[in-house]
């Protein structure tokens, strides 16, 4: 297949364009600059110069190719307008590939959370909807979840479209600034690792490789209008992840009470996340498109030597 990536120099796109290579498809990576085009090219794939502002480009990327993956996002608009500006950015370029490809029956595969189904109360599954949203959502995750409601939406317009939901942790050799990045971040920082209130909140994690394949085959075979679940360690407590790093840093391992106080005061930004939990499956989709994570979980990776380089 000829495969239009946009996002292909990320963390996740920078390990799906050499896994569509590998299967033996044409990939045509979006570049916005000279060092995105050379990265790009590196990996294997040709080069087409533009960004994602440019709906009339994307729309003529999608046209010419026989399925698109979107895993890229305006981060440059988070430090003023928050996610609520990155959502409103990223909600035209779907439409624009629906407009592209409406009627086709090729694939558009996008990137999407698994916290978007919320807490259930029970591990989320891939038939579980991302939440609606209104006003009230303003300034949280929930506002993404348009996005990923919307290219759901365009497989009642002949698009096989379909989400694929990544794990809270992504991790791998290359992650760079990942949530797993920032708790080691806070741990150096702080002088100890914490974890909120007794730490069995529930985790999800994958490996990005792992994801990469998923990707792949969601763009091959993926049913239209469905989620799937990039989730290779499906339910991780909290607490053993801390403790994990605890080991590594050589710090001390506490519970910061969970308070209105307490844990923001250690978690910062990232208070109203650590405290939620996430369990998740990803038996519909192992099941329907014959994925197999293959590489480590998150607590084999932490021996990369990656995140604890040796002084």
């Amino acid at each position: 297949m000829r495969v239009f990536v946009t996002g292909g120099t990320g963390h996740s796109g920078s390990h799906i364009i050499p896994e569509l290579v590998a299967a033996g498809h044409e990939v045509t990576g979006l570049a916005r600059s000279d060092t995105a085009a050379a990265a790009v090219s590196a990996l294997g794939a040709k080069v087409r110069r533009g960004d994602i502002e440019d709906l009339d480009g994307l729309k003529e990327a999608a046209a010419e190719s026989d399925g698109v993956i979107h895993v890229a996002h305006r981060q440059d608009l988070l430090p003023s307008g928050g996610i609520d500006a990155v959502a409103a950015a990223e909600l035209p370029i779907i439409l624009a590939y629906g407009e592209a490809l409406e009627g086709t029956g090729k694939p558009l595969v996008a990137a999407g959370s698994i916290g978007s189904p919320g807490n259930l109360g029970r591990p989320v599954t891939e038939e579980d909807p991302a939440l609606p949203v209104g006003d009230e959502h303003k300034g949280t995750l929930r506002v993404r979840n348009v996005v990923e409601t919307a290219v759901v939406g365009l497989a009642e317009r002949g698009v096989r479209s379909s989400v694929v939901r990544i794990a809270n942790i992504a991790h791998s050799t290359t992650d760079r600034a990942g949530f797993f990045v920032q708790l080691i971040a806070l741990a150096k920082e702080k002088g100890f690792v914490g974890y909120p209130g007794g730490g069995a909140n529930l985790w999800n994690a994958v490996h990005i490789r792992d994801a990469a394949s998923l990707f792949r085959l969601a763009l091959e075979k993926g049913p239209a209008g469905r989620y799937w679940h990039a989730v290779g360690d499906g339910a991780i407590p909290l607490r053993e992840i801390a403790e994990a790093i605890g080991r590594r840093l050589g710090l001390p391992v506490v519970s910061v009470p969970a308070d209105v106080l307490m844990v923001p005061g250690y978690f910062g930004f990232l208070a109203n996340i650590v405290t939620q939990s996430y369990p998740a499956s990803n038996l519909i989709t192992r099941r329907t498109l014959g994925w197999e994570p293959a590489h480590p979980g998150l607590l084999a990776d932490l021996d990369n030597g990656h995140y604890f380089p040796a002084d």
